[in-house]
């Protein structure tokens, strides 16, 4: 990692780490080492082993997705991959940040470039598309209980699930309409740029058109040549959210409180859209407060704060470790096939 990766990784968990003491300070009290005394260790390792499985979901969803387009990637390879994602993801603004890095090493399995980056943003959209077909689901089945969720839950869910309706609304008028997302992000560009008084605006365009038109060739690539790698990606999606949801179940189960399962989802679903806006790097701060003032609307107060640790260690703290660890891999590879070149 560069001196500035190493600062932003500083940063992030330096203000993850401030949040969690604050929170932790404003939650525990006497209650608390009595809540302390009932946890279930293997709640809380199972929550821990179904984290892992669900980044085997997301490995496994890149390798199907490869695997259409004609490639025949390793899973282990995919698996580095995805853990060396992970540590990216951590440093840079939202948990979405970690493309770049499954492109590189896509390539580096013999992938073209264009197809690496198809795969990427495929996932992406496939991301949106569940994501926004759970926020209908829990708006539209769950009937007179949802009107029962606390108020404010509801509004930020309404509120989430419109942004990422319009986003899946987007990628769908983009699929019909290339020219006309051209179009219209060039004058938002423009806008922007006037607005700012930003130079080299027309370099600004150029990228705008060249992005619109990968992601469009991207798409094109899929529909003519991977179908069957969108139904295993839309699976495969599908389970890793859903399991990436289920395991702040476990942990209050571990915690001696009640699941929550429907509570619970709505909650994740919410925190998953938020942690994809570019807000603070990795999303750290944004996730904690999020987690304990939405889960403070139904979990007791003197556990929550605990609870939102030991989330944030699983879903943040253990994706850096694992993440330095594939990413030492990587960086090893690589002197050793630069050592085989100089030769």
């Amino acid at each position: 990692m560069k001196k500035s990766q190493w600062k932003w990784l500083l940063v992030s968990v330096s203000f993850s780490t401030l949040v969690l003491i604050a929170v932790l300070y404003f939650t525990i009290d006497e209650t608390t080492i009595e809540y302390l005394q009932q946890i279930n260790p293997y709640y809380l390792v199972l929550a821990l082993l179904l984290h892992v499985v669900a980044l085997g979901f997301w490995a496994l969803r890149i390798q199907k997705m490869t695997g259409s387009l004609g490639y025949r990637v390793r899973f282990r390879h995919c698996l580095n991959l995805v853990f060396a994602n992970m540590l990216v993801a951590s440093i840079t603004p939202s948990q979405a940040g970690g493309e770049p890095v499954r492109i590189h090493e896509l390539y580096r399995a013999d992938v073209k470039l264009g197809d690496a980056t198809a795969v990427v943003i495929m996932e992406r959209v496939l991301d949106g598309i569940v994501l926004g077909a759970a926020g209908a689901f829990a708006m539209l089945f769950l009937g007179s209980y949802w009107s029962s969720l606390a108020a404010g839950v509801s509004i930020i869910m309404y509120a989430a699930w419109v942004f990422i309706t319009l986003f899946v609304l987007v990628f769908v008028f983009s699929v019909k309409n290339p020219d006309h997302l051209k179009r219209f992000l060039r004058r938002i560009s423009a806008w922007i740029g006037k607005k700012w008084k930003m130079k080299r605006i027309e370099s600004i365009l150029a990228t705008v058109d060249r992005e619109v038109d990968n992601f469009h060739e991207s798409l094109v690539r899929f529909v003519n040549h991977g179908k069957v790698g969108l139904l295993w990606g839309f699976f495969f999606t599908c389970l890793f959210w859903f399991s990436e949801f289920f395991i702040a179940s476990l942990l209050l189960i571990g915690l001696g409180q009640p699941p929550f399962f429907i509570e619970s989802f709505v909650v994740q679903l919410i925190i998953a859209i938020i942690m994809m806006l570019p807000l603070t790097p990795g999303g750290s701060g944004i996730a904690e407060l999020s987690a304990t003032s939405l889960y403070g609307l139904f979990v007791n107060s003197s556990i929550v704060g605990v609870f939102v640790l030991l989330w944030r260690l699983i879903l943040y703290y253990f994706n850096i470790a694992i993440g330095l660890l594939a990413s030492l891999s990587i960086v090893r590879r690589e002197i050793v096939v630069r050592t085989e070149k100089t030769r």
